[in-house]
């Protein structure tokens, strides 16, 4: 699995209507109650891509040609040196370690390449599959936020994570560093 930094003017396919942020175990995982509309979701990445977030596509190489699976993406606070982590993995990419990949490639570039000294995210307490791979990824629960999420109908905490660039373990696959 690679990542490579991607910014662009139309909407990838993770942004695509019927892709992986309409379906339901993703709509479930961020706590929504229906589908974004093609225009709310088009006009949303157009927003995005006009700030000054770092977005990587996921691409699965096991299966041959390299496939988009998904998108991660940094939401920095230069003034703090600080960003909010996001994530969305298409149906099929789950459950096989691309998301723990990309989450350390993505911790990985935040602190050896942007300098950032914490990175930070939320997950909804019930998405334990979610809350197992960020940990395997250095990320550590930080606090909860109570009743903050929904998941299938029922209000739930939100889990606030976090992990530091002076705690992170992993070895830089940046070169030189």
């Amino acid at each position: 699995m690679k990542t490579r930094p991607h910014r662009c003017r139309a909407p990838g396919p993770a942004a695509r209507p019927g892709s992986a942020n309409q379906d339901p175990a993703l709509l479930v995982g961020y706590g929504r109650q229906q589908p974004e509309s093609k225009e709310a979701r088009v006009e949303g990445m157009a927003q995005q891509l006009r700030g000054d977030n770092v977005r990587f596509t996921i691409y699965d190489l096991t299966v041959g040609e390299p496939v988009p699976a998904g998108v991660v993406t940094l939401l920095p606070d230069h003034s703090v040196r600080t960003a909010e982590y996001v994530i969305m993995l298409a149906p099929e990419a789950r459950g096989r370690g691309l998301g723990t990949a990309a989450t350390r490639l993505a911790l990985d570039y935040a602190f050896h390449v942007s300098n950032l000294r914490m990175v930070w995210l939320k997950v909804l307490a019930p998405n334990q599959a979610a809350i197992r791979a960020y940990e395997k990824a250095d990320f550590h629960v930080a606090g909860r936020l109570r009743e903050a999420g929904y998941w299938l109908g029922k209000t739930c905490d939100e889990i606030i994570m976090d992990s530091l660039a002076s705690d992170f373990a992993g070895q830089s696959v940046v070169p030189g560093r």
